[in-house]
């Protein structure tokens, strides 16, 4: 049946669609043939034309009907799918239940410390950034050596769970079938796990490294050693280890969701120790309340950061400039777009953008390869790969001071800060699928997507730069030191630039989009009572929030202080994945029985078919009888 269209969603849909052409055809003549254009629009108008095309596109798309044969989900009970879609009517019917199903405690906690964050931010900035600095130091470089050794962890735990007997472990039960199709499941995942923080990185991070080489190879800088290093700790940056953080706060969720019963809550990996009914205890509201904090924290400065590199694209392409209004005006177009996705709900608007962003994700990175110097590339690449496989014990050991704080050490507590909404959206859209599959999802086929963006744009920049055809380094200190243009020579060195530089804004508006709207809904999931779907309201209403932060970075600052402290929350969820893991092991011996590891199936699998890998040794006894 269809699922219900309204007045509203259609009117806005005609709507839509003309904005979508007119603008559309402004931006290609702009992009494209600027001359014909010349300097009529000015830059806030370029800003304006270029929300409304990507824009008024996404949403007319998320709203959009679909068609299904299931019941009405709402009939679903309090199941984690059914928590997934969203309770829309009128504007009474919008502000009461918003208003009746909030958590005091994880609704209002989070309000108020989001507030007071910036109040303190504006009365006493020094005080604010000399208190998260000093904590963020005490856990980055004294404390570092507890992230390494737990992502290293998780690293091992992931493949245990691949090879070992819990693999097969169906969640929902053996006879649960998917929600969603591979492709489908893996695009949410991926789209949602990531942001723009691969394309916001994708550029600049090996930049940083081959100009500032890691000690841990200790090359000369600017050189053809220190190209491979750079790409080497990209990968390792942004590989197995970033996603493994996902699947120790996900994978427990998922089971004690879907096999147990427990509701859909970040502390519900709390289980084992507190119980289904223990949920609702001090513990497990203080865990929910984190994860709220975190990832209006974490959402909300990288939708300001994106935003600029945004309008820095902008800015490269035509020099102009916007004042205080146009990141203002970019953020609230944003936030306009995400919120329409989030209403609209995982089974629409969500899931079609999350397939848009990979299709454009893999359409760019071919393009690039095709267009950039791929003989250079590929050989840094396949030079990178293999020293990431040769040294990755050791990298994930390295305690190297100031730069190891600085680069790994953030960047495993920056994933562990973002694990606790991307581990719920990661439960809640893997019912049906084996834990081995969802491993190999997660962090297998996650890495492999990351890690091959890195090698064609990494090493791309790389090429690039040491060859001399851009001084992209130059550029950077040109923008202050900006990593967000560090793409825009790049492409402006390749050819067809133009549409290089065209398909990468357009990456950066759906891979936030993409992010920004999944966190909305988990936020507004956490904060409305356990068992009850989130309403129209709280989509809005923390879709909202997360503008207003974002908006609040580029207006008030405080961006790199909200970011640290949104990161510092990665030090208790580095003990949460640890209590959960432990948990979920002991839940799996007790509960799940007869299952194979996986080198004895494969061992089984040969003997049904007579086929003997190592042969038996005689009998010894035998052989002295003789």
């Amino acid at each position: 049946m269809a699922i219900e269209d309204n007045p509203v969603e259609r009117l806005l849909r005609r709507v839509l669609v003309p904005i979508c052409v007119f603008s559309g055809i402004l931006v290609v003549t702009g992009f494209f043939f600027p001359q014909f254009v010349g300097s009529v629009v000015s830059g806030q108008g370029w800003l304006v034309v270029s929300l409304l095309f990507f824009g008024t596109g996404l949403s007319y798309l998320a709203l959009l009907p679909v068609r299904t044969d299931e019941p009405d989900p709402s009939a679903h009970g309090r199941t984690a799918r059914s928590l997934l879609y969203v309770r829309h009517g009128n504007l009474r019917r919008v502000l009461r239940p918003f208003v009746r199903r909030q958590d005091r405690v994880t609704f209002g906690v989070p309000v108020v410390g989001l507030a007071a964050f910036f109040l303190l931010r504006l009365l006493a900035p020094d005080v604010t950034v000399g208190a998260s600095s000093a904590v963020k130091d005490l856990l980055l470089v004294d404390l570092g050596w507890v992230f390494l050794g737990a992502v290293l962890l998780g690293v091992l735990y992931c493949v245990y769970l691949v090879v070992g007997r819990w693999g097969d472990v169906t969640l929902g039960g053996p006879d649960a079938e998917p929600t969603y199709t591979y492709p489908t499941y893996f695009a949410l995942f991926f789209s949602a796990g990531i942001a723009a923080g691969i394309v916001f990185w994708g550029p600049a991070e090996v930049l940083f490294h081959y100009q500032s080489p890691p000690p841990y190879f200790g090359a000369p800088a600017e050189s053809g050693t220190a190209a491979v290093d750079a790409l080497t700790y990209a990968l390792f940056h942004w590989g197995l280890s970033a996603w493994s953080p996902y699947v120790l706060i996900g994978l427990p969720i998922a089971y004690f969701v879907h096999n147990r019963g427990a509701p859909l809550r970040v502390s519900t990996l709390l289980t084992p120790f507190l119980g289904v009914e223990g949920l609702e205890s001090t513990t497990a509201k203080v865990v929910d309340v984190l994860a709220i904090f975190a990832t209006i924290g974490g959402v909300g400065t990288s939708v300001a950061f994106v935003s600029q590199q945004f309008l820095t694209g902008i800015n490269y392409q035509w020099d102009v400039t916007y004042g205080l209004l146009g990141p203002v005006l970019l953020v609230a177009g944003l936030t306009a777009v995400y919120v329409v996705a989030a209403e609209s709900g995982v089974h629409r608007g969500i899931r079609r953008i999350a397939g848009v962003t990979v299709s454009l994700f893999v359409l760019f990175a071919v393009l690039l390869l095709a267009l950039g110097p791929r003989s250079s590339v590929l050989d840094l690449g396949g030079a990178a790969l293999g020293q990431y496989a040769a040294n990755f014990v050791p990298m994930s050991l390295f305690v190297g001071g100031q730069w190891v704080a600085d680069w790994t050490t953030w960047n495993w507590s920056w994933w562990f800060s973002w694990a606790p909404f991307a581990g719920l959206f990661l439960a809640a859209v893997s019912k049906g699928r084996t834990v081995r599959t969802v491993v190999l999802t997660a962090v297998g086929a996650t890495s492999l997507a990351t890690m091959a963006w890195f090698v064609v744009m990494g090493g791309t920049s790389l090429a690039v730069q040491h060859a001399g055809s851009a001084d992209v380094l130059a550029v950077i200190d040109a923008y202050g030191g900006s990593e967000a243009v560090a793409g825009f020579p790049v492409f402006a060195a390749l050819p067809m630039s133009q549409l290089l530089m065209f398909l990468f804004l357009a990456l950066i508006v759906v891979f936030i989009t993409s992010s920004a709207a999944v966190s909305t809904l988990v936020v507004s999931i956490l904060a409305t009572k356990p068992g009850a779907a989130p309403t129209t309201g709280g989509i809005v209403f923390w879709g909202l929030v997360q503008g207003a932060v974002a908006s609040a970075v580029l207006v008030v600052g405080g961006g790199q202080t909200l970011q640290d402290v949104a990161v510092l929350t990665g030090g208790p969820f580095v003990v949460v994945s640890l209590v959960g893991i432990v948990g979920l092991e002991r839940t799996f011996r007790r509960e799940e029985q007869g299952l194979l590891s996986l080198p004895r199936k494969v061992q089984a699998a040969l003997r049904a078919r007579d086929i003997t890998l190592v042969p038996e040794r005689p009998d010894i006894r035998d052989d002295e009888k003789k």
